[in-house]
């Protein structure tokens, strides 16, 4: 399909920035875009809430406008204007479901890391709690519950530290964790 007249001179008046020419181009895509919105989302088994379909809609008319109409530039008029929109839209939805998808993947991990913490972490009410177990341990235990839990070091970082093995500090952990859940009242 070729680039109708209609189209041709709607796109000559937007790329001119010719008065009103944007709000026609709106007008006469809107639906268009919404259409492969929705079908590429559900293609891809996302169901989207209607505020995040418009979000993506107002995604892809932005990447139109974005950088004095560049894309709207490149298009070679070799096929339909809506055709090219399809394209285009197409691939500002499928880049923003993909980021959507790695942030809520991100968000998840996140999440589930903090489920992990164990039932000792969780019941330590305060810090003088927690310094109360801690003394209940050998020294160098206490230090690696210290400088991970509550300074966030790596392995690494307290191995270095302590002169022990990277290796070796997870085993460690653990025990110490171990002796705090049974000094626990009612454990």
């Amino acid at each position: 399909m070729t680039l109708s007249d209609i189209d041709r001179q709607l796109l000559d008046r937007c790329l001119d920035n010719e008065p009103q020419s944007w709000e026609a181009f709106i007008d006469r895509f809107l639906g268009l875009v919404v259409h492969v919105v929705n079908h590429t989302a559900t293609s891809r088994g996302v169901t989207l809430p209607v505020a995040e379909r418009d979000d993506m809609v107002a995604e892809v008319f932005l990447t139109l406008v974005n950088n004095d109409r560049a894309v709207l530039r490149r298009f070679r008029r070799q096929s339909s204007l809506a055709t090219y929109l399809t394209v285009i839209a197409r691939r500002v939805i499928v880049h923003q479901l993909a980021t959507a998808q790695r942030n809520a993947a991100q968000k998840n991990r996140i999440a589930s890391e903090e489920t992990l913490i164990s039932p000792v972490e969780q019941q330590v009410e305060d810090r003088d709690q927690l310094e109360q177990m801690l003394a209940r341990l050998d020294p160098k235990e206490a230090d690696i519950v210290r400088m991970h839990h509550l300074e966030g070091k790596s392995y690494r970082e307290i191995g270095h530290h302590l002169g022990l093995p990277e290796n070796s500090v997870g085993p460690m952990l653990s025990r110490a964790r171990d002796k705090m859940r049974q000094s626990q009242p009612g454990v």
